[in-house]
């Protein structure tokens, strides 16, 4: 055992000394430091691997290669040393010891089994340093490393997200914390637990600006499977963080009022082996209900949201798809469609924005980047038709589905009642089915209109007398 103790310490305080003079990534952590263009950790040194007990990677967390979504992600947008600045010029120091030695940035960033006694994060919120410490009891009651009195696993988790959503100051925090205790965690169970909190937490609210790029520096890090376990396939938590990540920025944080139920978190847990029926692709969906509806073309909650609206008068509401549904309500009703249960809502409006919500979180649009530009400069009928022609085959079938479900609406006997003719349906619907891939504020502005044209244009002239299904 001493010489175990000893290997370990001496292990420690040369990646330590390695930190303070070569190029280093500091999103991980003492163990997990990453020098020049190699990698050296302890997980992949074969001591480590001598002394870790592993098993497999259980059943019900074992993913279909189908559902497997291949990593389109792009390189940090930082670089190593800009993150390295970051951590220098924003982690509190800390210190131990009866002689107060400062603790280097490695270690800090490591997991630890005793609490913190400071935020990680510099600031003069008296409310935001008391909280950062609740906080970090909370993670570490989930992760099963220390006991909390009065909380669970289930309700600390449920009591760290609600803080985070409520609380915007505190989130960078909640991640970087995050972040320590998923680096050098030897411990398979605890380690799942801290990759399940961060895929939780970006479901509901998004980092800063500011904290963005470390964040996505410390996701990618892990996506190579680098320091996947046979227990933990850390690689996938963090490719579905980052697509969360990029979701939840450009998105925001979870809208309404309501708290945040346990269901809503398991729904999140689950959805990074099992995807969720919103923000994946067309392919991902279909491979989901193939089981339950082997011989449907179309997505089912699509069918399922579109009969709702007309089931509940859709046709005969002032403003339909334009007015808003109640957003807990929609919340619930997500909730409800990503479970496979019926809809059971009563305002049209609710399944109605719903189905927007859906169309729009696709991962990729229905009308593939590829084609956005070809769509926006689109001259007339027979050139948006060809390029309906040219969309994936699955695309072309929901895109037929969509169109020809708002041309029910465009009837001059419903436009009577809901107010809402070709242009105006077309100016509502057309984000839903491009997307603009700039950043521009006048970029977009401009394409608005484009886009619009684009989806008048279909809603017109696309023969959808064939379409895959029709409505009830």
């Amino acid at each position: 055992m001493m010489r175990y103790r000893k290997k370990c310490k001496y292990v420690t305080s040369t990646f330590e000394d390695v930190n303070m003079n070569n190029s280093v990534v500091l999103l991980g952590v003492k163990s997990f430091v990453d020098v020049a263009h190699g990698r050296s950790t302890l997980r992949n040194n074969s001591f480590y691997k001598k002394k870790t007990k592993h098993g497999t990677i259980p059943t019900n967390m074992q993913t279909s290669s189908s559902l497997v979504i291949a990593n389109k992600t792009k390189k940090p947008t930082a670089s190593e040393t800009e993150l390295e600045k970051y951590a220098v010029e924003n982690l509190n120091k800390h210190k131990k010891g009866i002689f107060r030695k400062p603790v280097s940035l490695a270690h800090m960033l490591s997991w630890t089994k005793e609490p913190i006694k400071k935020p990680m994060l510099m600031t003069r919120d008296k409310e935001v340093k008391r909280e950062a410490l609740e906080s970090f009891k909370l993670i570490q009651c989930y992760m099963s490393d220390k006991k909390l009195k009065g909380f669970t696993r289930e309700t600390s988790i449920l009591e760290l997200t609600t803080r985070g959503w409520k609380k915007p100051k505190l989130r960078d925090e909640i991640f970087i914390q995050l972040c320590k205790q998923t680096t050098d965690n030897r411990r398979d169970d605890s380690l799942m637990k801290g990759w399940e909190i961060i895929a939780v937490c970006l479901s509901i609210f998004p980092p800063t600006t500011r904290f963005y790029s470390y964040l996505e520096g410390y996701l990618y890090k892990h996506l190579d499977g680098n320091f996947d376990t046979r227990k933990v396939e850390v690689s996938r938590y963090a490719s579905y963080s980052m697509r969360k990540l990029e979701r939840v920025l450009q998105a925001g944080a979870r809208k309404g009022n309501k708290k945040i139920t346990t269901e809503e978190i398991e729904l999140a847990k689950r959805s990074v082996f099992h995807p969720s029926m919103f923000g994946s692709m067309l392919d991902e969906v279909m491979e989901l209900q193939k089981d339950r509806f082997p011989d449907s073309k179309i997505p089912w909650v699509v069918k399922t949201l579109s009969n709702e609206v007309i089931k509940l008068g859709g046709e005969k509401t002032e403003g339909i798809f334009r007015i808003p549904g109640d957003i807990d309500e929609v919340n619930a009703l997500k909730v409800q469609c990503d479970t496979w249960m019926e809809p059971s809502c009563k305002d049209p409006n609710v399944p109605a924005s719903l189905l927007k919500l859906w169309y729009r979180e696709l991962y990729e649009p229905l009308i593939p980047f590829e084609l956005y530009d070809r769509c926006i400069e689109c001259k007339g009928t027979k050139e948006a038709l060809h390029i309906v022609s040219e969309l994936p085959e699955i695309n072309r079938l929901v895109l037929n589905y969509f169109i020809r479900f708002l041309q029910k609406f465009v009837r001059e006997e419903i436009v009577t009642e809901t107010k809402m003719d070709e242009n105006n349906l077309a100016m509502v619907m057309a984000p839903n089915c491009l997307r603009c891939d700039s950043d521009d504020p006048t970029v977009i502005f401009e394409n608005a209109r484009k886009e619009m044209a684009f989806v008048r244009t279909l809603i017109r002239e696309l023969d959808t007398s064939g379409a895959a299904e029709d409505f009830k």
